[in-house]
């Protein structure tokens, strides 16, 4: 009888343990929102570096972050992923990656003839190093990674799984390095629950 209680308890105990890992995980990773009721700007979720005769805007295309943004930014860029998908896809199968972090980079050219080197775009999440397993142009002249003054080059960049989105990470490229997600994450805290109290209340 007491082998059999011990048995329970001990049953008991992991159970407890396994739901209080599973509530913690939860906690930290916020779901969904419903779309359409979010205000912020890309420029207010966007990670910046400034570097040599670029500058960079690194923004992630998760869909719990996107959907708090303007219905008008967060529909382009919804579509944009959609439009994309086949390519994700293919090279996210080619690498074994199941699912995919996806971040909008965009280059900006502080003169003319600002060259760059697209695959050094890194992430550093949770003391792991992140490098682009695929770059996927979007604005044309992507391959000669040479930008005119007040030039962009646009493309959407896959790494592996395993950024955290909802903890600090950083942005390196050249040897600059951006903090500025940290920062952003307070942002992202109060408009999500800005954005359940409008969805609660309707349109």
């Amino acid at each position: 009888w007491m082998g059999r209680l011990a048995a329970v308890l001990l049953a008991l105990t992991l159970l407890l343990a396994r739901a209080a890992i599973a509530q913690d995980s939860t906690a930290a990773t916020p779901g969904l929102v419903p779309a359409g009721y979010g205000t912020l700007r890309q420029e207010d979720i966007a990670v910046r570096l400034t570097t040599g005769t670029l500058q960079l805007r690194v923004l992630p295309l998760d869909e719990r972050v996107i959907r708090l943004l303007a219905p008008d930014s967060y529909t382009a860029l919804h579509r944009l992923v959609e439009s994309m998908a086949p390519r994700i896809a293919a090279a996210a199968r080619q690498d074994g990656v199941r699912e995919p972090a996806l971040f909008l980079v965009t280059f900006f050219g502080l003169q003319d003839q600002a060259r760059f080197v697209a695959e050094d775009v890194t992430i550093t999440s949770r003391n792991r190093f992140f490098r682009p397993i695929a770059v996927l142009p979007i604005t044309p002249r992507w391959d000669e990674q040479q930008l005119r003054q007040r030039e962009t080059a646009t493309a959407v960049y896959v790494y592996e799984d395993g950024i955290a989105l909802f903890e600090p990470f950083t942005v390196s490229y050249n040897g600059t390095t951006s903090s500025d997600w940290e920062q952003v994450l307070p942002t992202l805290d109060s408009e999500r629950a800005a954005v359940q109290a409008r969805a609660g209340r309707g349109p």
